[in-house]
């Protein structure tokens, strides 16, 4: 199961006080859930007679038949591996109690009651409702069993790992403390709202962020199940708006105002949530304060994994890049970040300029942009950058002229010097064979030229600004002491795909003119390559770093889902073959999976002295922040399940 588990929330057509009517519609959605794969289902408050009955819960015949309804949902359901949470009114300790029941293979789990009752504006539910804090009891007989009782249960599942559920009920969510915040640090993953939110104009925007913050602060899946529009219209209307948040993203939600019966599923995933929890070690320190001390009853029933049909919800082929409805923002956003490290970092150092070499490729360019920016930033002239291209054995006129056009329309200082001459010396000094095309040539270049910047840096009473990228540096993709190093690396914190979409939105913003704009996009349309070996016959890009070390797309996406969140070999493939079906086979998933694994093993000793540069997502490959790994590790245990795939 890779950790999914596939949740629901239903909004059943309801008619009010109705509990034999409202027990069928229940009955059906329960039915197309389990159709569908859906091992944890949620309806919303008081679901088997209406949240607005009113004065009529003051009335036996209501919840007794409430009650009834109940043990025949649970009779019917006695065959079903899936946990039904349904809102219904429980008569204790002489008072009632508005209460979720989990159901389990015909068993009530418990009966979990409201803790914060609203009596304010449209709400009176103190007149028929006592909270969880009046209950005597810790189990009562209801429904024909004897039912554990209470505002501290908690619901582990036995057969699949990290799924704990905890309950509350609608107002629940709504004060400062919720109760599932408490629940969350106990260890519930997943957190059940039986709710019945009228709704007001705003209103849904504010209750997406309330499920979606809540979700993200307890680090869990949030099914949010709202009352809909059968509900009395007397003096407020239910629109039946629920949704499934996981740790602040929204995986899915119900169509407001609708007249049918609605079911939305979605799987998600716990081995997340764990490793989450596991990672922030600021998430459990709340329990040591006193007011967190809390006692929770564990109910354990037995859930068998299934399966995984198909999975509801997105997987993104591009995890780093910003969706189309906040791509603006997102991209303003990192691309201030980096202009205002190199800024600050200038500025601190005291340095009159920012030398950067350009090579007419993407990860120049953009930190040639920053570096621009940097200047406005500081209210300097763009003449304190200064770019120098140089030229070597695997130069094209296409990436060469991109170079000297794109400095030319930023109005940067411009400098060209060529490395052949230096590097035939160096070759001819160390006795290396110029025809011979291996690393030593390669790499003889790369050093040369940072040679080079590092010195005009000098002279200049300069920074020497880094071009190289996240990938890069997870792939080992530079020249050890040669690209690799330098004083300020901007797109350090920055992968390929998202430098594509940083360079994208700038050349259609209005930070450059039109000029600038045509150059940027033929970069972004030239291949990817470092340019050290001789271009081909016609003049054109003979190494593509691409066809060496596999497509970026794809190395970003392993990036993202192995570091980001620890997942193991075959959960990386099995969304590979999700996130890419139809552009990419399993085959070669699994070849550049093998070499991605292969790669960042082996070239750890390169992110051990990385320069300073700027964090600017969720993750980061800086031996100083992010990512501590020892540079002799072995990747024994990774590949041979890669192997195994």
């Amino acid at each position: 199961m890779f950790g999914y588990v596939k949740i629901g929330a239903a909004v059943p057509q309801l008619k009010l006080a109705d509990c034999i009517s409202n027990k069928e519609e229940i009955l059906k959605l329960i039915r197309e859930a389990n159709e569908k794969g859906i091992r944890v289902l949620t309806f919303p408050e008081l679901a088997l007679t209406g949240y607005t009955c009113g004065d009529l819960f003051f009335q036996l015949p209501l919840i007794q038949a409430a009650e009834q309804a109940l043990k025949e949902i649970a009779a019917e359901t006695a065959e079903l591996d899936m946990v039904i949470a349904i809102g219904v009114p429980v008569m204790a300790d002489n008072q009632t109690f508005n209460c979720v029941a989990l159901l389990h293979q015909g068993r009530i789990l418990g009966l979990v009651p409201k803790t914060f009752i609203p009596n304010y504006s449209e709400f009176y539910e103190e007149r028929w409702f006592a909270s969880a804090g009046d209950l005597i009891s810790e189990e009562i007989s209801y429904a024909g069993q004897m039912v554990p009782i209470g505002a501290d249960l908690l619901f582990a599942a036995d057969g699949i790992p990290f799924l704990k559920i905890g309950v509350e009920i609608c107002e629940d969510l709504w004060v400062p403390i919720p109760p599932s915040s408490y629940q969350s640090l106990y260890g519930a993953t997943l957190l059940l709202n039986a709710s019945a939110s009228n709704e007001l104009a705003g209103k849904p925007q504010y209750r997406h962020q309330l499920v979606a913050q809540q979700s993200s602060r307890c680090l869990a899946a949030y099914v949010y199940a709202a009352a809909g529009i059968g509900e009395s219209t007397q003096d407020a209307v239910f629109s039946g708006h629920s949704l499934i948040c996981e740790n602040g993203s929204l995986l899915c939600e119900t169509e407001s105002f609708s007249r049918e019966s609605q079911l939305v599923a979605a799987d998600i995933d716990l081995e997340v949530l764990a490793n989450e929890r596991r990672h922030h070690t600021t998430f459990m320190g709340q329990l040591s304060q006193p007011e967190a001390q809390r006692f929770y009853r564990e109910i354990h029933f037995p859930m068998t994994e299934s399966p995984l049909g198909k999975l509801d919800r997105h997987i993104s082929p591009a995890p780093f890049t910003p969706d189309d409805a906040h791509l603006d923002a997102r991209c303003q956003n990192i691309f201030q970040i980096q202009v205002t490290g190199l800024a600050r970092r200038m500025e601190h150092a005291h340095a009159n300029t920012l030398v950067i070499g350009i090579s007419g490729g993407l990860d120049s360019t953009l930190a040639l942009l920053v570096a621009a920016k940097a200047c406005d930033y500081l209210g300097l002239s763009r003449d304190h950058v200064l770019g120098v291209t140089m030229p070597g054995f695997g130069t094209t006129d296409r990436t060469y002229n991109n170079a000297l056009e794109l400095m030319r329309s930023l109005g940067i200082q411009m400098k060209e010097i060529s490395i052949k001459n230096a590097a035939l010396q160096h070759f001819e000094d160390i006795e290396h064979d110029p025809e011979i095309h291996d690393v030593t040539y390669e790499n003889t270049q790369a050093r040369e030229r940072t040679q080079i910047l590092m010195d005009l840096a000098n002279k200049t009473n300069g920074l020497v600004v880094g071009t190289g990228d996240l990938s890069e540096l997870a792939l080992g993709w530079a020249t050890y002491n040669g690209d690799h190093m330098s004083m300020y690396g901007v797109n350090a914190g920055v992968p390929k795909t998202l430098v594509r979409v940083l360079v994208n939105w700038v050349a259609h913003s209005k930070e450059v003119d039109e000029t600038a704009s045509r150059i940027l996009l033929d970069v972004l349309d030239t291949p990817i390559s470092p340019e050290l070996l001789p271009p081909d016959k016609d003049g054109k890009i003979n190494q593509k770093t691409e066809d060496l070390v596999g497509p970026y797309e794809l190395h970003d996406f392993f990036l993202f889902h192995i570091l980001r969140f620890g997942f193991r070999p075959a959960k990386v493939l099995y969304l590979a073959e999700i996130a890419f079906d139809g552009s990419y086979d399993r085959e070669t998933l699994l070849k550049w999976l093998k070499n991605f694994y292969r790669r960042f093993f082996v070239q750890q000793f390169k992110r051990s002295c990385l320069p300073d540069g700027p964090k600017v997502g969720a993750l980061c490959l800086s031996p100083r922040s992010d990512w501590r790994m020892p540079s002799d590790a072995f990747n024994r245990v990774w590949m041979e399940e890669v192997e195994k795939l």
